[in-house]
């Protein structure tokens, strides 16, 4: 590691946010007698603290979004360059990197065609539902407002998007929540909801969102929002003949698909976008995180020209056009950064990296299954993978939560960052969730393996 000459004193660093900082998703309490973690350097796959402490990242920046990796100079200086010669215009208006990345972006995403510019995963998911309860209004007299979500999914933090999120320790304490967003099951065979397995078990599941439809009115449904791999509530892949009866129940009731890419898009998966692994045609697509790898904020909603043209269709009527403002997504630094982000993972043949890493992690975690019986179940796809810790494997009794966070901190003692599922479904907050950056070798995943089967040892012995 190595701090610059004008480095602040790291003892002040540490004392001003302690006092002043509001982190996210932790309890602060602790930083009352203990230092708050600060991360000053990054490089590649490794970061360093400010005690100069080298570690691992296992989790691209805690959030699943560092997917290139630390230290990409070329990204940094296209955002300076392009800072200097247009840092913002409100979107009302068009950029020269605004139109070249939502170009190059369509081209990665066929049946695709119109990019909705915001700055988080959130707001990108704000549009995707403002857009699916517009259309309820103008082409079916309101009444098509519903929008089915999945247990376990996850669509972000606002008030409506936790209303649409299967995850039910992050809504609690802020409700009300928005109403005609309508839950569907989980698909996760390993909790299995129906005495079924493989293909017929993801049929059944899929089938479960049909009855729903079917209980709530085909008339009152407009849209139906997944992750194409469920991410914060267990890392969990679908089964096989999921996917193809979803399209088909969407399309049997006219309800517009709706895909949350903001964990899985941008290679994460092993292909630019998860959904593409399942060859579906969604209506509406949500991407933020791993666009522009962090290094400037942007996400997108993209649509299919038919959803795009049901908002021009009667110009001269004042609330025909998607009357929306996202401030920030009229910032250039965030499509400059997704166009050299993207020719990264290309001339690096990251996804297919990704496809190979991601067999590896699968394989070291099975291996680890046969020596540590906490171990349940092995998932994932692609850089995103899950192992579900249990205290009886039998039974499929969760692990105690304090227990997986005892790994976790673990692993973090080695100088390997892992993460695990928070505050996300009472009493199963205990899957090891691992998402290394697309440029992870071989041996960075065997290290983080490694620190895994060290701190399953410590912690259950």
């Amino acid at each position: 590691m190595t701090l610059p000459l004008n480095a602040n004193d790291p003892r002040a660093v540490i004392e001003a946010d302690r006092a002043h900082v509001w982190h996210h998703l932790i309890q602060h309490k602790p930083f009352e007698t203990v230092d708050p973690k600060i991360i000053v350097e990054g490089k590649g796959l490794r970061v360093w603290d400010i005690a100069g402490k080298e570690h691992i990242d296992g989790v691209s920046g805690g959030v699943w979004t560092v997917n290139v990796g630390y230290g990409r100079e070329r990204i940094a200086d296209a955002v300076r360059d392009q800072l200097v010669k247009l840092n913002f215009f409100a979107g009302a208006q068009g950029s020269i990197p605004g139109a070249r990345f939502a170009e190059a972006l369509v081209a990665k995403m066929p049946g695709m065609s119109r990019v909705y510019y915001a700055n988080s995963g959130s707001e990108a998911n704000e549009k995707g539902f403002k857009m699916i309860r517009q259309i309820a209004h103008k082409r079916h007299g309101g009444r098509k407002n519903k929008i089915l979500y999945r247990e376990r999914d996850y669509h972000g933090t606002t008030i409506a998007c936790l209303s649409a999120g299967g995850q039910e320790e992050r809504n609690m304490q802020y409700g009300p929540m928005t109403p005609a967003f309508v839950p569907v099951p989980h698909c996760l065979e390993y909790r299995a909801q129906w005495d079924l397995s493989g293909e017929e078990y993801g049929q059944r599941a899929a089938d479960a969102i049909e009855e729903v439809i079917l209980r709530e009115g085909p008339d009152t449904v407009g849209g139906l929002c997944l992750e194409p791999v469920t991410a914060g509530g267990g890392v969990i892949p679908p089964p096989p003949g999921y996917w193809p009866r979803v399209q088909e129940i969407c399309r049997k009731y006219d309800v517009l698909l709706m895909i949350d890419e903001v964990v899985c898009g941008v290679g994460r998966t092993g292909t630019w976008f998860g959904y593409q692994n399942y060859g579906i045609e969604p209506d509406i697509v949500t991407m933020a995180k791993g666009v522009a790898s962090g290094y400037a904020a942007i996400s997108c909603c993209v649509t299919t020209e038919a959803v795009f043209e049901m908002f021009k269709d009667d110009p001269d009527d004042p609330l025909n056009y998607f009357r929306d403002i996202s401030t920030f997504g009229g910032c250039t630094a965030g499509p400059a950064a997704a166009l050299e982000n993207m020719a990264i993972i290309e001339e690096e043949g990251l996804l297919e990296n990704t496809v190979a890493m991601g067999e590896r992690v699968i394989a070291n975690l099975e291996a680890l299954s046969d020596k540590h019986a906490v171990i349940g179940d092995v998932r994932g796809k692609g850089l995103f993978c899950g192992a579900e810790l249990v205290a009886d494997r039998a039974a499929k009794e969760p692990l105690d939560e304090g227990r997986v966070k005892a790994v976790v901190a673990d692993c973090m003692q080695q100088g390997v960052i892992i993460g695990c599922t928070n505050r996300s479904v009472p009493g199963f907050n205990n899957t090891l969730c691992l998402s290394p950056p697309l440029i992870a070798t071989a041996d960075d995943i065997d290290a983080i393996t490694g620190a895994i089967d060290g701190a399953l040892s410590r912690v259950m012995a």
